[in-house]
């Protein structure tokens, strides 16, 4: 008698639960406890951590962020509006940079900044303006293209009405289009300052002093100095303690965005 669809698809189901309770029960069996709790579990390494990975490593990983988050949003909208320019000449600009920056790696832009430019001009950049510049070079190019796609999402009646209204072009972008543009690419933006979250910890090609440490760094330095893992699972989680709200933020706002429409 041949099955029906909703028992094969029981069936298919519950053989999946069960090759992931086999292999769980397997790991279980073969894994050496004792060496994974003093590997990655060792409460006198972590508690020896505390507060410095929070009061300097965490700090400075949203200090990095941020500034590079800031830079490279103010650097994207000008962008963004280069490449929908109607002169020519910005929009090869704006194209230019921004298959650049995104056809190299992000590694490449901090040695370059770090590295490059003191030897060039001669001239010693703060970390932080280092910092800033590297990662906002990088996330520039990203978000000019998401910015570009919410301005172009933007209906062009809105465009017209404001213009009806004796509004110049430039007044019509930065009070109705630029604003609802935003709102359209919030959730992608989101994503951005994730991603610049997780390429902060490229700033140890810096060369850091111990009150600029972020979380990689931290960990790094600390794995060394106690011959364990705990500090890299424990930097770890501080990462999910920033990056995990902001993705739950990211949902709610295309869950807000999908409702909108």
């Amino acid at each position: 008698m041949p099955l029906s669809k909703r028992r094969r698809a029981r069936i298919i189901r519950g053989a999946q639960y069960g090759v992931l309770v086999v292999a769980v029960v397997i790991f279980a069996l073969a894994a050496d406890w004792h060496q994974l709790r003093v590997a990655f579990f060792d409460v006198t390494v972590a508690k020896a951590l505390f507060p410095d990975i929070i009061t300097t490593a965490l700090v400075n990983t949203v200090l990095y962020t941020l500034l590079g988050f800031g830079f490279g949003l103010a650097l994207g909208l000008v962008l963004a509006l280069m490449r929908l320019s109607s002169v020519p000449p910005y929009r090869w600009i704006a194209v230019t940079y921004i298959e650049f920056f995104r056809g190299i790696p992000a590694l490449l832009v901090f040695i370059a900044l770090g590295f490059g430019v003191p030897l060039a001009f001669e001239v010693a950049l703060d970390m932080n303006v280092t910092v800033m510049l590297s990662l906002g070079l990088v996330g520039a190019a990203y978000m000019a293209e998401t910015i570009r796609a919410g301005i172009q999402a933007v209906p062009k009646g809105q465009t017209e009405a404001a213009r009806s209204l004796g509004m110049s072009h430039g007044r019509a972008m930065i009070s109705i289009v630029i604003p609802q543009a935003f709102r359209i690419v919030l959730p992608p933006l989101t994503n951005e300052l994730i991603l610049l979250t997780k390429d902060s910890s490229l700033v140890y090609l810096l060369g850091l002093s111990l009150g600029q440490f972020e979380l990689a760094n931290f960990g790094r330095d600390a794995l060394n100095e106690h011959k364990s893992l705990t500090p890299i699972l424990i930097a770890g989680l501080l990462y999910l303690v920033i990056t995990l709200p902001l993705g739950q933020l990211v949902r709610r706002l295309e869950a807000r965005t999908a409702k909108a429409r």
